[in-house]
């Protein structure tokens, strides 16, 4: 047998995509399994973009510029001068395969082998898959449930610092937990990079999906980084077109942008056809995102409530994103997710789950904790809780818990 490498065996498995064949498995018995796993919204994807794509005229679907296509860059440009980064030009945008990509060409550009990225947690948890590909080490701070998963003093992400550190990676609003950075707490992690010398990593594919009147403060809001910024960012949540796999990455930094373009040639280029659809989802769109800010918030509001109805579980509202982050009253929720899919069915029906600790630097942290993510319509958010209640106190019994 050929040897593997140490890089993919040190590949971290996806919490949220593991337990897939233990899904498949339960359909094929005739089981309906209603995903709370993952953030595939059943939104429907914004009509012009479906509609560019389906009157395509083009004979032959040829390679775009590794940086992007320019009609697509010109679109981000608008776009984000909308969101009053008017200095910003199509130069400072490249258009990668999904916002994986470009986090990927992130920490390849700023890091070196076992060099050093601190991030709050929990975090989403395909960051432990990028670094360990790139054998960057996860310096974690963490936050607690108990506080609503309120973020640590941000002193204690300088007190992490070593000569090892090249960036602080964040996510705004944050996947698992939805929290949203303020201004003030932004504005100290801007002045630690600064002194330090450091990157900051924002991740902020879900900026429109912020609740409660509330708006998300960009890290591109803060001139004085200008040379210590990137944004990651991506279609796939903004427009429920996962499947385009179309994301970018955002710096003012010339020496940042330079040495990621060579990333970006070596892939040879974004996808086109996903290109396409994006540009043309990018007109006339904020009718299209203040309807699904609204149904989210609806889908928030009901989840969050019935969730904490179930005797022994704990859910804190999130202020953006789709998830909630839930603990449960099991000793193992990696158990009882594999469980719920094996074991488990009310009326031909059960609920796939995301156990939390693949979202840790330490996965027993995570132990008793569920991502949940309020993609699905209402009624089948109220059946899946039915369905999540019903089995916990199934479950109970059966272990004796």
């Amino acid at each position: 047998m050929p040897k593997i490498s140490e890089r993919a065996q040190r590949m971290p498995a996806s919490p949220v995509r593991k337990l897939v064949p233990y899904a498949l498995l339960a359909k094929q018995k005739g089981i309906k399994v209603f995903h709370l796993n993952i953030g595939q919204p059943d939104i429907e994807t914004p009509e012009t973009a479906i509609n560019a794509v389906k009157n395509i005229n083009l004979k032959v679907l040829e390679y775009t510029l590794s940086e992007g296509s320019q009609d697509y860059r010109t679109a981000l440009e608008r776009y984000y001068h909308t969101l009053g980064h008017t200095d910003l030009t199509t130069n400072n945008f490249i258009v990668t395969n999904g916002g994986s990509e470009a986090l990927h060409f992130a920490i390849s550009t700023i890091c070196d082998d076992g060099d050093e990225i601190i991030i709050p947690e929990p975090f989403y948890a395909n960051y432990n898959g990028f670094t360990s590909a790139t054998n960057v080490k996860i310096v974690a701070v963490p936050s607690t449930i108990d506080s609503g998963f309120a973020l640590p003093p941000v002193e204690d992400f300088e007190n992490k610092i070593t000569d090892k550190t090249r960036a602080i990676l964040i996510c705004n609003p944050g996947n698992p937990t939805g929290y949203l950075y303020t201004r003030e707490e932004l504005q100290k992690l801007a002045e630690i990079a600064l002194k330090h010398d450091i990157v900051i990593i924002s991740d902020e594919v879900y900026r429109e999906y912020v609740y409660d009147g509330k708006q998300q403060v960009s890290i591109l809001s803060f001139p004085e980084l200008k040379d210590h910024a990137v944004v990651i960012d991506s279609e796939s949540k903004r427009y429920s077109m996962c499947g385009a796999r179309i994301g970018f990455l955002v710096t003012r930094s010339k020496q940042i942008r330079d040495a990621a373009m060579l990333f970006a040639q070596a892939r040879l280029s974004p996808v086109l056809l996903g290109q396409i659809a994006a540009t043309a989802a990018h007109q006339n769109d904020s009718k299209y995102i203040m309807d699904v800010r609204a149904e989210y918030t609806k889908r928030r509001n009901l989840l969050v409530s019935l969730l904490n109805g179930i005797p022994g579980v704990i859910c804190p509202k999130p202020k953006g994103a789709f998830y909630c982050v839930a603990e449960l009253p099991v000793d193992d929720t990696e158990k009882f997710a594999q469980w719920l899919l094996e074991h488990y069915s009310n009326n031909n029906e059960t609920v796939m789950v995301a156990p939390m600790g693949g979202f840790y630097s330490n996965p027993d942290l995570g132990k008793k904790q569920v991502r949940i993510a309020y993609v699905l319509k209402e009624d089948d958010l109220k059946r899946s809780v039915e369905l999540l209640a019903d089995a916990l106190q199934k479950y109970k019994l059966e272990f004796k818990l």
